[in-house]
């Protein structure tokens, strides 16, 4: 028998349950997918054509590996525009290959063996693989709809020990669409400061926020030394495949997370970093149009859905719903096939963002609303063929 090289750690991780479930879905045809958390926008031409003549202009070379200065500058811009935030573009500030890169590099720069990682869940399936791939112990901190699914200091203060490292949160949510209210924000940072542990917080949706103004930690100056802010362009600006995010925080983190970076990636795609700077500097009216076009849709699939019985709360942010389907007796797993198979409508089920997703199922709105008022009617004669 040949010999099995894979390191432990990593065979022992699970495959993403998003992944798993469109492995299948990807084998139908004329399926209406309410699934991919993806922006159904194309994004502004005018951002494109920022990396169109940059092409045109021979910028085809390596950056720096923080990132060009322009994009860090025009980063600082924005936060300082968007959310009173400060930070030096010399080096407070990382240009990364998706938020996702901003947080592996963060988890892996502070991260040494037996270190706890508190998270949340439901949330974005990377987190608990994440923290165990640098050896981590990630600590799960329960969210329940009863909440709304915001995370309260009273569960963190339950699992909070002395050698939690870092607290990782994600608001506006993926999966729930929850969003934290400013006196949440408020008591996180007392906790965070209480406890002197680092703050990482994915605001990769910090622009989809609504009935209210975009809010971020990197607001509270007194987060200053215990704060890793993560973002990105893909939501907020439609530029998934531009394939850009990026870290801000203290000099000295954000210079170990480098290292990492310099020695696995490089750097971010200079064409990229290039739209990047249009999208910080000109790309609050795109953001605004398209913000007001979610909240058009999800106020009309939350009404949907709650007429037909799925107690659905309705979200605060991002561009997903999390509807309860416990009242119709199947497993979550087993109501997104069903569903798939007898009416052509795929979503995720909530289990795949942790165990207090089960009973649940994802359907994201970054579709069009003929679509969704289609997967509307087909859900609804779903259900009534199950009754």
């Amino acid at each position: 028998m040949a010999r099995d090289f894979t390191a432990k750690h990593v065979a022992a991780l699970p495959k993403s349950g998003i992944r798993k479930f469109f492995d299948i879905v990807a084998q139908r045809k004329d399926v209406i997918s309410l699934g991919v958390g993806e922006p159904d926008f194309d994004t502004p031409w005018h951002i494109s054509r920022a990396a169109v003549t940059c092409l045109e202009d021979g910028g085809t070379h390596y950056t720096s590996n923080l990132g060009t200065p322009e994009l860090r500058q025009a980063i600082c811009r924005y936060l300082k525009r968007r959310f009173n935030a400060s930070f030096a573009w010399e080096n407070e500030t990382l240009v990364t290959v998706g938020v996702s890169e901003a947080i592996d590099l963060a988890i892996r720069a502070i991260t040494e063996p037996g270190d706890e990682i508190i998270y949340h869940e439901p949330c974005f399936v990377s987190y608990a693989p994440t923290i165990r791939m640098a050896h981590g112990v990630p600590v799960c901190a329960e969210t329940f709809a009863r909440d709304g699914f915001r995370l309260t200091v009273k569960s963190l203060e339950k699992i909070v020990t002395p050698k939690t490292k870092a607290l990782l949160l994600n608001f506006p949510c993926n999966p729930t669409g929850a969003a934290l209210t400013l006196q949440d924000m408020k008591e996180i940072t007392k906790f965070v400061l209480k406890h002197d542990i680092l703050l990482l917080s994915d605001e990769v949706y910090s622009e989809l926020v609504y009935d209210r103004k975009p809010a971020s930690f990197a607001s509270f100056p007194e987060l200053k030394d215990n704060l890793i802010l993560l973002n990105g362009f893909s939501k907020g600006w439609a530029m998934t495949g531009f394939r850009l995010g990026f870290a801000c925080g203290p000099a000295p983190l954000i210079g170990t997370m480098m290292k990492i970076h310099q020695y696995g990636i490089m750097s971010a795609p200079t064409l990229s970093q290039a739209a990047g700077v249009e999208a910080m500097d000109n790309g609050d009216g795109d953001v605004a149009r398209m913000r007001a076009e979610y909240k058009r849709r999800r106020d009309f699939l939350v009404s949907a859905l709650n007429r037909m019985g799925l107690k659905t709360i309705l979200p605060k942010g991002a561009f997903y719903v999390f509807a309860d389907i416990s009242k119709t007796g199947l497993q979550d797993e087993e109501f997104c096939l069903k569903l798939l198979d007898s009416h052509d409508v795929a979503c995720v089920p909530g289990s795949a963002f942790g165990a207090c997703g089960k009973g649940f199922v994802r359907m994201s709105y970054a579709t069009s609303m003929d679509k969704i008022r289609l997967a509307a009617k087909r859900l609804s004669d779903f259900l009534k063929s199950i009754t």
